[in-house]
C-alpha cells in the first residue's frame, strides 16, 4: 500500500481541499432524500413508495446533467490547467443548450401526462394517483435543475467547490424546513403529505437557481450568460460531441438501467418498494466519499493533464484508486452501523414485518455492494473522463447493464419467478461484473491525453 505513504505529499492536500466540500455536498443532497423518507413514514408506507417509483424521473434527469456537467468539466478543467477563460465559457454555452433542451421538454411532459409516466413503474392506482401529483408539482425543479446543474459543475472544474456547497446547504436547509410545514400543515399551511415533498423540493431549487445568478454576477470569469447558449465553436462544439456525449451517455445508460431495477422491484409489491427506498437511502450515505474523491480526483488530473503533466497525472491516479479503496470500506463499515438503527426506525414506522425483513437482507447486500460502486465510480466517471476517455464508460455500462443485469433481473422476477431478495441480489451484482474491465482499463494507461487545443479563437 506504497499509496498510502508520505501523506506530506501536495497532492493529499489539494485533493481534500475540493473532496470535503463535495462530500459535504453529497451528504447534504442524502440529507434531503433521508429526510423526504423520514417524514413519510408517519404518512404511510404507500406514501413511501410512490415518492420512491416517481423520484426515478429526478434520478434520470439527474444523470443526465451530471453527464453534462461531468462531461463539461472534462474540458472546462483542462482548460483552466491552461487558463483559457474564454474556452470554458464557450462550452458552458454548449452545455446550458442541450440540459435546457431536455428539461423543458421533461418539464412539459410532467405538466400533461403524469399520470401515464408512473404507469412505466407500477399497475398500483393509489401510487400512480399519488405519484402523478408529485411529479406534476416537481416540473419546477426540472427546469431549475437544466442551469443550476451545469453551472455548479462548471464552477467545480476551476476549484470553486465550496460555492456549490453553500449554495446547496442553503437549498437544502430550506427544502427541510418546508417539507415539515407542507408534509405536516404546521404554521397554518394545508397538510398536503406527498404533494408537500415536492412543492418544497421545488422551491428550494428556484431559490438555488436565484442564488447562482447572485454568484454569477460576484465572479470575475465564470458567468451565468444564456447569451452564452448562442456562441458558436465548431472546433469546441466538436470535442464537445466527441467527449461528452458519451459521458452523458454512460450517465443516462446507467441511470435508466438503475430506474429499471425500479420497474422490477416496483411490480414486485409495495413491500419490496418501500425496503428498496430506505435501503438506497443509506447506501447512499455509504457512497458519499467515495463519489466525492471521484469528482475530486478528475478535477485534479484533469488540470494536470491540461498543463502537460502525464507522468505526474498516471501517479496522483494511482492515489486516487487507493483512497477509493478505503473510502469504500468506510462506506460498507458506515451501511452496517446503521442497519439495526434503521430497521429500529422502520419498525416504529409503518413498514409491514415482510418489509423489515427484506431490509434487513437489503442493508446486508448494500455493506459490500458500495466497494463495487465506489472503485468503478472513481475509475469511469473520474479518473478515465479526467482525459476525455468517456467511450469506454458507456460501452461498459452499456454492456454489463443492458445485456446482464437488466435482461437477468426482468428473467429472475418474472419468469423465474425468483424470492425478492434473490432478485436484489442479482440485481446488486452488476459492479462486480464491471471490475475486470474497469482495472484492465486503469492499468492500459489509455486515459492519458491532453485534450486541449490551441489557437481556438484565431480568425
Amino acid at each position: 500500500m506504497k499509496s498510502f505513504k508520505g501523506l506530506k505529499d501536495p497532492f493529499y492536500g489539494q485533493i481534500a481541499k475540493l473532496v470535503i466540500p463535495i462530500v459535504l455536498q453529497n451528504l447534504l443532497s442524502s440529507l434531503v432524500s433521508s429526510a423526504d423518507v423520514v417524514m413519510l413514514n408517519f404518512v404511510g408506507q404507500s406514501a413511501i413508495s410512490a415518492v420512491s417509483l416517481a423520484s426515478q424521473y429526478a434520478h434520470v434527469l439527474f444523470m443526465l446533467f451530471y453527464g453534462l456537467g461531468t462531461g463539461a468539466t472534462m474540458l472546462c478543467a483542462q482548460y483552466f490547467g491552461k487558463k483559457d477563460f474564454k474556452a470554458i465559457e464557450v462550452v458552458q454555452g454548449i452545455a446550458l443548450r442541450f440540459s435546457l433542451s431536455v428539461s423543458i421538454i421533461v418539464a412539459l411532459l410532467a405538466l400533461t401526462i403524469p399520470e401515464y409516466m408512473m404507469l412505466v413503474f407500477t399497475n398500483d392506482q393509489e401510487l400512480i394517483a399519488l405519484g402523478a401529483g408529485y411529479i406534476r408539482i416537481l416540473s419546477v425543479c426540472y427546469l431549475c435543475w437544466g442551469v443550476t446543474e451545469v453551472y455548479i459543475a462548471i464552477l467545480r472544474s476551476v476549484g470553486r467547490v465550496a460555492i456549490g456547497t453553500v449554495l446547496n446547504s442553503i437549498a437544502v436547509g430550506l427544502n427541510v424546513v418546508l417539507n415539515a410545514i407542507f408534509i405536516f400543515g404546521w404554521l397554518g399551511a394545508p397538510k398536503m403529505g406527498v404533494m408537500g415533498v415536492a412543492l418544497s423540493t421545488s422551491i428550494s431549487r428556484l431559490v438555488e437557481l436565484a442564488l447562482c445568478f447572485v454568484v454569477s454576477a460576484r465572479s470575475e470569469h465564470i458567468k451565468l450568460r444564456f447569451r452564452t447558449i448562442f456562441i458558436r465553436n465548431k472546433i469546441l462544439f466538436g470535442d464537445f460531441i466527441k467527449l461528452s456525449l458519451p459521458a452523458i451517455g454512460n450517465d443516462v445508460v446507467w441511470g435508466l438501467a438503475f430506474s429499471m431495477y425500479s420497474v422490477i422491484i416496483g411490480h414486485l409489491g409495495t413491500d419490496a418498494v418501500a425496503a428498496n427506498s430506505l435501503a438506497t437511502v443509506v447506501r447512499n450515505f455509504g457512497t458519499i466519499l467515495c463519489f466525492g474523491l471521484a469528482n475530486a480526483g478528475g478535477i485534479l488530473l484533469g488540470q494536470k493533464m491540461g498543463e502537460g503533466k502525464l507522468e505526474e497525472t498516471r501517479s496522483d491516479g494511482r492515489k486516487v484508486l487507493w483512497l477509493t479503496v478505503a473510502a469504500g470500506a468506510i462506506g460498507g463499515v458506515i451501511v452496517l452501523i446503521a442497519r439495526p438503527f434503521v430497521l429500529m426506525y422502520a419498525g416504529s414506522g409503518n413498514f409491514t414485518q415482510t418489509a423489515l425483513e427484506y431490509l434487513g437482507v437489503m442493508l446486508l447486500i448494500n455493506s459490500y455492494y458500495v466497494m463495487g460502486a465506489a472503485v468503478n465510480t472513481t475509475l469511469i466517471a473520474g479518473v478515465f473522463r479526467a482525459g476525455g476517455d468517456s467511450r469506454f464508460g458507456l460501452i461498459c455500462d452499456a454492456i454489463v447493464m443492458w445485456v446482464y443485469a437488466v435482461p437477468v433481473g426482468f428473467l429472475a422476477a418474472f419468469v423465474l419467478k425468483l424470492p425478492v431478495l434473490w432478485v436484489y441480489f442479482i440485481l446488486c451484482l452488476d459492479e462486480f461484473v464491471k471490475w475486470p474491465a474497469v482495472i484492465h482499463r486503469y492499468r492500459s494507461g489509455k486515459w492519458l491525453k491532453n485534450i486541449t487545443r490551441d489557437n481556438l479563437f484565431e480568425s
